[in-house]
């Protein structure tokens, strides 16, 4: 009985596999093809081929603290797993006015995983089909980045990102004051969607061409700008999103936006089916 019980689980991992595979082929719609693809079907750490990490504290004044141990691969999913620890910052400094360096502890830890440096792409399809978790504090993000010039005369693009009871699709250039984004966002609050939509896997896409970017959610328009409203706003006439772009995955908790992680049980879980690209034939 425990050995058809356990050829069962395996029939069940391999046919859960093959469908992954056989939603592999080109995508024809639209005329797009695929030319790359993270299925996350290994077990153990993601493909270092594809992916690379952050290292500690990132951004945004926020409580993680990123290492490459909270990100796996485990029966085709990536999990992102953000921890309530409690740990030494090897790079504190006493009296020091950085927030990176002025914490003694890390409270908490999670992983952001980027192509920087290993694959990038001008013009396409993104695709993300991932579960979020939204637990109070919580932040995840699935977005991307310019290759060229400092953030955020790079260019962001946020195709998917949730906190404080909002789903968030933005897109952002640079400006005349360093540091300071011109942002195009928009937010669904989390009333709008079914009382279990979290619980479940949704599809994030980006469709991005030379004429405009639109962003969405199960097909669902949540944000669409043109162009030619995407140059830097600095008097060089660059536009961030006329060059290629790397894709980040991350779970950030707290910070200037994330909120209040304290009444969350830890361990919490960001799940990722796969992420695809597609270009136009």
């Amino acid at each position: 009985m425990k050995k058809a019980f356990v050829g069962l689980l395996c029939l069940g991992f391999l046919l859960h596999l093959t469908a992954k595979s056989q939603q592999l082929q080109p995508d024809t719609s639209d005329n797009y093809k695929l030319v790359w693809a993270d299925e996350f079907n290994k077990e153990g750490a993601p493909d270092s081929t594809n992916w690379t990490y952050e290292h500690g504290f990132a951004r945004n004044h926020e409580l993680q603290w990123y290492q490459p141990q909270n990100a796996r691969c485990h029966k085709g999913l990536l999990i992102i797993e953000a921890k309530k620890e409690h740990l030494p910052n090897p790079n504190y400094v006493p009296n020091s006015s950085d927030w990176k360096t002025n914490r003694p502890f890390i409270e908490y830890t999670a992983a952001s995983m980027n192509t920087s440096g290993l694959h990038s792409w001008q013009y396409g399809r993104m695709v993300m089909r991932a579960r979020i978790d939204v637990s109070a504090g919580l932040w995840p993000a699935f977005w991307t980045l310019g290759v060229d010039k400092p953030w955020p005369s790079n260019g962001e693009i946020d195709i998917m990102e949730y906190y404080n009871n909002n789903l968030l699709a933005n897109i952002a250039c640079g400006t005349a004051t360093r540091y300071k984004a011109k942002w195009y966002s928009t937010k669904t609050p989390m009333a709008t969607f079914s009382k279990n939509w979290s619980r479940q896997f949704h599809t994030w896409r980006m469709d991005w061409d030379e004429k405009s970017i639109s962003l969405y959610v199960d097909d669902q328009l949540l944000n669409h700008v043109e162009l030619t409203q995407l140059v830097n706003q600095d008097g060089t006439g660059f536009n961030p999103f006329k060059q290629p772009h790397y894709i980040l995955l991350n779970m950030a908790l707290g910070g200037d936006n994330g909120g209040d992680p304290s009444a969350t049980k830890f361990p919490r879980r960001y799940e990722v089916d796969y992420v695809r690209v597609y270009q136009r034939k």
